[in-house]
């Protein structure tokens, strides 16, 4: 294999070395530039530059060499032709939107969906004429009869959050191009490193790069990676017309966060998998929801289109809320908050935080009960992470 062809790097190469050029300073880690603007040569390189005519840096909005590396890191790990970086994984969905939607548009979602994307869809993008159905996840046939004659777009997280269903990437892909409309997958719980949907069909991926991306819960950021056209010209536009801009210091962060991404992800989803086995014989513990299971609904699919099950599981406490606080509020080395994708096991209550503004309805067709508990599994020892667990499970 030639090494100095990096579109024949392995994984964990590409996650370390894919898009830095080195500058004339020799460095060996990537440079942040913090800088609002860049100077040209001449009146004739700055009307070129930004008629299109001639690639370059304008404006930090949209361009900045920092930016740009991890850009052309992401897009080599997820297997995508163009990357755009965005200021959260919220301004990459509403740039997608915004990118390849009009007035008039229908958007097919999975109901198990992170709860602020269903108040997106439902309530804004609603406002300018772009309705939603929502579907049963693993239901290829509620997906296809939810389709209309203007449905452009169908929009997934697989594994959702915060139940871990999964769905056949390939089958609903099939099926979305059968009817002319783009295939959008939320890939935050596994990253490319454990699965990479634009190899199973998808036309576009998006990423909370706060999440797993970073891996330290240090900044906010998110992605959008696809090809040339749908997100290098369209998904770009927005971003250099509206600017939801990535700022260089977190896209240099989240650079740091890709060289360790495969053992990371490898990490997580093998504590992870001892966890949720250890909770499923647990008395008080009425379901587990993690695919890694045999009892997961999806667990065939998961070991198809996943190199790991990942390392967020959700489970379901006899007892409901009152079960659910008492635990949460026994534990004393779990964090107690809503991220996730952190070196640090986190705990919360779906029902009150990620999915707290939908109705009891939505909830309730969502799965999200008051009794669910969704964990975060970090880089802890497994053994510490169940005994804070076990604090307030086993005085239930």
């Amino acid at each position: 294999m030639p090494i100095d062809d990096p579109t024949l790097w392995e994984f964990a190469t590409q996650a370390i070395r894919t898009g830095h050029a080195r500058t004339a300073e020799g460095e060996h880690s990537e440079p942040i530039f913090p800088t609002s603007s860049f100077v040209f040569s001449s009146a004739a390189e700055a009307a070129a530059r930004f008629s299109g005519d001639e690639p370059g840096n304008i404006y930090a909005r949209f361009t900045n060499p920092t930016v740009r590396t991890f850009e052309e890191r992401l897009a080599a790990l997820e297997g995508g032709e163009s990357c755009v970086a965005t200021a959260s994984g919220m301004a990459a969905i509403l740039a997608t939107c915004m990118g390849l939607l009009e007035a008039g548009d229908h958007i097919v979602s999975s109901r198990s969906v992170f709860g602020t994307t269903t108040v997106l869809f439902n309530k804004y993008l609603s406002r300018f004429g772009i309705k939603t159905s929502f579907v049963e996840l693993s239901d290829l046939g509620a997906w296809e009869q939810a389709i209309l004659p203007e449905t452009r777009l169908l929009f997934l997280e697989t594994p959702s959050n915060p139940l871990t269903e999964i769905t056949d990437l390939q089958a609903l892909a099939a099926l979305a191009h059968a009817h002319d409309c783009l295939l959008v997958v939320d890939n935050c719980f596994c990253t490319p490193a454990l699965q990479r949907p634009l190899e199973l069909g998808a036309d576009i991926v998006v990423h909370s790069a706060t999440k797993y991306l970073d891996g330290q819960g240090r900044c906010v950021g998110g992605a959008v990676v696809g090809d040339s056209k749908l997100v290098g010209e369209e998904v770009f536009g927005v971003l250099r017309t509206a600017g939801p801009t990535m700022s260089p210091f977190n896209a240099w962060v989240f650079l740091k966060g890709l060289e360790t991404l495969q053992l990371r992800m490898l990490a997580h989803s093998q504590s992870a998998q001892v966890l949720a086995e250890w909770l499923e014989l647990h008395p008080q513990v009425a379901r587990v929801h993690y695919p890694g299971l045999a009892s997961h609904p999806q667990h065939e699919i998961a070991l198809q289109q996943q190199q790991a099950a990942g390392g967020i599981l959700s489970f379901e406490l006899k007892g409901g809320q009152p079960a659910a606080w008492s635990v949460i509020d026994a534990t004393n080395m779990l964090s107690i908050t809503a991220n996730l994708g952190d070196t640090k096991t986190t705990i919360t209550h779906p029902a009150t935080t990620t999915h707290g503004r939908l109705s009891d309805e939505e909830k309730a067709a969502s799965g999200i009960s008051a009794g669910l508990l969704r964990i975060a599994v970090g880089l802890e020892s497994v053994a510490d992470i169940q005994a804070d667990l076990a604090r307030g499970l086993d005085v239930l």
